[in-house]
């Protein structure tokens, strides 16, 4: 990702290539001066140095790229994910087998406690669907009227579940790495949806010369490289319930696009919404035009006579 932080040895290496190439110009110019014959070799000589300097500083910016790539992360790929369009709504079927990913690979470590079982009604469920689906979870309530905490079945309007009791408990489960809060993870990261796919379909051999310490795992998209979390997303581990084919790609961009709703689930209703303010809008400035051409014809169709004897 390149977001212009610029490490200072890539600076000094460009710097470094421009004061060479300025040198050598400075070397060629003064012979000229002094040199009235072969104006045509010193030409020539004189584009190889301007060439030499373009090339220093395009390897000096290679460089930079580089470095950027190491500390912040390879850039991802931009996907055409269909929720993208001006008019265009989620596509729910997905946002459910994106919500049984998540249940089955995602929730073990990662929480999301901005998302109530309410939530799920009539987007990717129906009312009795996830009432049973929240019955099946034990909550801690309380205190009763003898003082003491209890538990009971989930109800609609309870939270998702928490994988852990407080952060401490998550950081010591996973080796001293925090799992982050997914409600919220599309929105939290630059290029979210694109970023989240491709970090969790971009696992690979680290390339020759990259050492990964014991417990971390390679991925390019990762900043750094080094990522605490394994690679979670493998062809078959989900059985969806439609029969879609569960692959590593339609898995992440199941589970991608419930993020994205989690993140965003007003948003069909803000489309819908400023549709309809624009086409509101649009017959409010017909009409003004109108007005205004009835009001002004008077005047501009007027013919004014100028009486210069009397």
């Amino acid at each position: 990702m390149w977001d212009g932080r610029i490490c200072l040895s890539s600076l000094c290496l460009i710097a470094s290539a421009c004061l060479n190439a300025s040198s050598f110009l400075s070397i060629f110019a003064s012979k000229k001066v002094h040199d009235d014959a072969g104006t045509a070799g010193m030409n020539s000589l004189r584009t190889f140095a301007l060439l030499g300097a373009g090339l220093s500083g395009f390897l000096g910016f290679a460089t930079v790229a580089s470095a950027d790539e190491a500390e912040h992360g390879l850039e991802c790929p931009s996907y055409p994910w269909p929720h993208k369009g001006i008019l265009s709504s989620y596509d729910h079927a997905s946002i459910r087998r994106g919500h049984q990913v998540y249940q089955q690979v995602c929730a073990s470590c990662h929480s999301m406690s901005l998302i109530s079982h309410r939530d799920l009604v009539g987007v990717a469920y129906t009312e009795e669907e996830v009432k049973a689906m929240a019955a099946e979870i034990e909550v801690v309530d309380g205190p009763n009227d003898e003082g003491e905490m209890f538990t009971r079945p989930g109800k609609l309007s309870d939270r998702f579940p928490q994988p852990y009791a407080n952060e401490q408990a998550a950081r010591f489960a996973n080796g001293g790495a925090y799992p982050p809060d997914l409600s919220l993870i599309t929105k939290a990261r630059h290029n979210g949806q694109n970023y989240v796919f491709a970090l969790l379909t971009g696992y690979r051999d680290p390339p020759a010369g990259v050492s990964i310490r014991e417990g971390l795992h390679y991925n390019p998209y990762f900043p750094g490289g080094a990522i605490a979390m394994p690679k979670m997303l493998n062809d078959g581990a989900v059985e969806y319930e439609d029969g879609t084919p569960a692959t590593e790609a339609q898995m992440g961009k199941d589970v991608v696009t419930f993020l994205s709703w989690a993140a965003e689930p007003e948003m069909e209703e803000r489309k819908l919404m400023g549709f309809k303010w624009i086409f509101v809008l649009s017959l409010a400035l017909l009409q003004a035009a109108y007005y205004r051409r009835l009001k002004w014809s008077v005047l501009k169709s007027r013919r004014l006579v100028v009486d210069v004897v009397n």
